[in-house]
């Protein structure tokens, strides 16, 4: 009897550990999203620099990473946790969000050890195609470039609009470049999980639009879609 007991109290003991485990990644998942969210905002509605509407407008999926932690002057990036949505071809619809991690990257010569806000645009179906992957090295085969700044932009942003993905990133509310060549992108399986419970959806599903988004994610998703909404309209 005192065996049986004893095992009982064992196993409630994992599964009221394992409950609270996966409520605090729900819960740091929720705050992720409202992060992102806001610095998007901060991002595009810089009132003399920001990301140009023409950008905003042909991007066809947005990545965004609240605090990216970083270190040096010339290796930084050491780890992010993001999070990413994409817009079906021929609409105006953004997809749930799906979240992913980031590790690694050569920045080039910026300041070091302080925590970046980086948003990353995919402009080209190569690109969007890259982040559905899931698990990619960015670079190599599908450009990356930091993207010209300024809210209405110029013809002379035209040629950033062939490059497969877009960096704009802040530091101590400066706008700075980043580039982020040979950064590890990965899906974060943990996030994932307690944000879409047991039935951990696909990455690439997810992102497609397969997955209808959960009520937790209609404030990030309003926010997506009055960004870019406003730099379709202005187009």
């Amino acid at each position: 009897m005192k065996k049986g007991i004893l095992t009982l109290m064992v196993v409630l003991v994992f599964a009221i550990g394992g409950w609270a485990q996966n409520n605090d990644e729900r819960s740091k998942a929720d705050k992720r999203l409202d992060d992102a969210a806001a610095d998007l905002n901060r991002l595009t509605n810089a009132p003399d620099n920001g990301i140009p509407q023409t950008i905003l407008a042909k991007a066809k999926c947005v990545a965004i990473i609240p605090s990216l932690v970083k270190g040096g002057f010339i290796f930084g990036a050491e780890h992010g946790r993001g999070v990413a949505t994409c817009r079906p071809e021929n609409t105006n619809t953004w997809t749930a969000p799906a979240f992913f991690t980031l590790t690694g990257g050569s920045w080039g010569a910026q300041i070091g050890g302080e925590d970046v806000d980086l948003v990353m645009l995919f402009m080209t179906n190569e690109g969007a195609e890259k982040l559905l992957s899931a698990n990619w090295k960015i670079g190599g085969d599908v450009g990356i470039a930091a993207g010209p700044w300024g809210r209405q932009g110029t013809a002379s942003t035209d040629w950033k609009m062939n490059t497969g993905i877009l960096t704009y990133s802040r530091a101590k509310g400066a706008f700075i470049g980043a580039t982020l060549n040979g950064a590890n992108v990965h899906v974060d399986e943990k996030a994932m999980r307690s944000f879409y419970g047991r039935k951990n959806p696909n990455f690439r599903a997810v992102l497609s639009g397969q997955v209808p988004p959960p009520p937790q994610a209609h404030q990030f998703l309003a926010a997506i879609r009055q960004n870019f909404r406003e730099a379709n309209a202005s187009k």
